[in-house]
């Protein structure tokens, strides 16, 4: 960009004092192409609706909104502009714990015994007995499944077998043990009774952990806590429409 600079006298009235007037030329800045809206969309713990509620329920149209809850998934999710493009969509999920999930409780996952008792060992602060963790640690470590086969064969006149097969497997593993963990993430602990159950394949034994307790717990907390954050939502925003799904 150049510059040109002109003296410019002006009339004796203003006691003839020079003024510097400064020209600039040049080409002017080139204007920032337009954006697209960025709409929000965030998925968060349970109560993530009804935080966003608190802060900006005055800037949203209630009458164009709407909460959808889904208690399979135990989801709640608000959408602040439900004809818009660009609408901003908050989702709560009532998530299971990161011990729930590790632990493995209630799931499909297996565990090798001496996995399953290195485990234990690292996480003895959620077993409300410490003897009981050591005990099962040395157990599992020394787990050791008789597996008794028995094959019954036998062949009918028309030439079809039959095969019964059965299989029994004993061990000193203890019925159930108590752990304290949360249940779901952002919880307190909860106290929860968990039982070992053994699958055995041949030669190979996989073990995992079942809390009926725990199941029963879960579903009486998600519809309760569930029905609390839409409690609060109602008095926040009475105008917003709820949808079971």
């Amino acid at each position: 960009m150049s510059e040109n600079k002109l003296n410019v006298i002006v009339p004796k009235d203003y006691n003839g004092t020079p003024i510097e007037v400064v020209l600039r030329e040049g080409m002017a800045p080139k204007a920032l192409d337009p954006k697209e809206p960025n709409p929000v969309d965030i998925e968060g713990t349970i109560d993530s609706p009804l935080r966003w509620l608190e802060k900006r329920v005055e800037l949203i149209d209630q009458k164009q909104a709407n909460i959808t809850v889904n208690r399979d998934d135990m989801k709640i999710s608000l959408v602040d502009k439900e004809t818009d493009y660009y609408n901003n969509g908050i989702t709560g999920v009532l998530q299971p714990s990161k011990e729930m999930v590790e632990f493995g409780i209630n799931s499909e996952k297996k565990w090798e015994p001496i996995k399953l008792s290195k485990f234990f060992k690292m996480h003895r602060a959620f077993f409300k007995d410490k003897s009981e963790n050591m005990m099962l640690v040395s157990t599992l470590k020394n787990f050791k499944a008789k597996i008794n086969q028995d094959i019954e064969r036998s062949k009918e006149e028309n030439g079809s077998k039959v095969d019964n097969y059965s299989q029994v497997v004993d061990s000193n593993l203890p019925k159930s043990f108590k752990l304290n963990i949360p249940l779901f993430k952002g919880f307190a602990q909860e106290e929860i009774e968990v039982e070992i159950y053994a699958d055995v394949d041949g030669r190979d034994v996989s073990l995992s952990l079942v809390s009926a307790g725990a199941n029963e717990a879960i579903e009486e907390y998600k519809n309760k806590v569930i029905d609390e954050q839409l409690d609060v939502i109602r008095q926040i925003a009475p105008d917003i429409v709820i949808i079971e799904v």
